[in-house]
Order: C-alpha cells, then sequence, then structure tokens
C-alpha cells in the first residue's frame, strides 16, 4: 500500500514540476534570446568604453537569487520530472524530458566553461576609469561570448520544444488514465 501512495504523490507531483521546468527552461531561452537579438546588437552600435562598462554591470546584475532560481531550477525540474516520468513508466513523456534535461546540462556545461569565465575576465579587466585598452578588452570578450550565447539560446530553445512534446505526451497519458 505504502508504494501505491508514493506512485500516487508521484503521479500528482509530475504534472506541476513538468510545467515550472517547461517555464524555467522558457525563461532561459529568452534571456538568452532577448541577448542575441536585443542586448548584444544593441551594445554593438555603441563605443568600446560604453561596450565593456554596460557589460559589466549587466554581469554583476545578473547575479540575483531570481536568476539563480530559474538557472538551477532549470536543471533540477526539467532532471526530476524525467525521473518521474520514467518511475511511473511514461517512457515517451521521460524520453523527451531527458533530453531537454541533456540540452540544458550542455547548456549549463558552455556557461560555466566559456561564457562564465569571459564575464570573469571582463571584471578583472577593472574599474572603467582604470582600462586603457577598451577595444581590446571588448574584443577578447566580445568574439566568443556573443556566438556561444547564440549556441545557449539554441540549446534551451530545443530543450524547450523538448518539454512542450513531453507536456503534450503527459497530458495523453493522464487523458487515457494508465
Amino acid at each position: 500500500m505504502g508504494s501505491s501512495v508514493q506512485a500516487v504523490g508521484q503521479h500528482k507531483a509530475t504534472g506541476p514540476l513538468l510545467v515550472g521546468a517547461t517555464i524555467a527552461m522558457g525563461l532561459m531561452a529568452g534571456l538568452f534570446f532577448a541577448f542575441d537579438v536585443a542586448v548584444m546588437p544593441g551594445l554593438a552600435a555603441a563605443d568600446d568604453r560604453t561596450y565593456v562598462t554596460a557589460m559589466q554591470h549587466i554581469n554583476k546584475s545578473i547575479e540575483n537569487g531570481m536568476f539563480g532560481l530559474v538557472f538551477v531550477g532549470a536543471f533540477a525540474a526539467t532532471g526530476l520530472a524525467a525521473w518521474l516520468q520514467h518511475k511511473a513508466g511514461r517512457r515517451q513523456a521521460a524520453l523527451w524530458t531527458a533530453a531537454a534535461t541533456a540540452l540544458y546540462v550542455v547548456a549549463l556545461v558552455v556557461t560555466m566553461g566559456v561564457n562564465i569565465p569571459l564575464n570573469n575576465q571582463l571584471a578583472a579587466a577593472g574599474d572603467p576609469s582604470q582600462i586603457h585598452d577598451f577595444a581590446a578588452v571588448r574584443a577578447q570578450f566580445a568574439d566568443t561570448w556573443v556566438p556561444v550565447n547564440m549556441l545557449r539560446t539554441a540549446l534551451c530553445a530545443g530543450g524547450l520544444a523538448a518539454l512542450t512534446r513531453s507536456l503534450v505526451l503527459h497530458g495523453r497519458f493522464g487523458r487515457a488514465g494508465r
């Protein structure tokens, strides 16, 4: 009896968790996309000092609790939803959710391996009043950060698409009563 109560609890938690994972993945995809289509093109039109100063401020500002919650929550909720679907025998939905988890893990690896070190390098350039060669600082940052951010956008958009498919399958499973 205990395992059936646990299975019912897992079943009830899976839907809301999957919705939360989808929202978090969508927020991450949207954040990266906003940088691709608005922030970085807008800064590209600015002079080197403005570019470096603005990105230093943006990188510092994004380090906040809400961003951290969504950044980590997208991974945790997606991974947990995949596991719960697997445990409940929802093979197809679990595979789509696992694919979303894998795509997001690659985005995390790229973020931690490329974007964060570049952000730290930009911060280490120091106070803008002390920087002598803004063009060099900008080039060292932007030439890699911008295309890699586009990769993060694609990975998270793929994760969002996979989670959307999983939600459809999850809904079909619920209506079928299996």
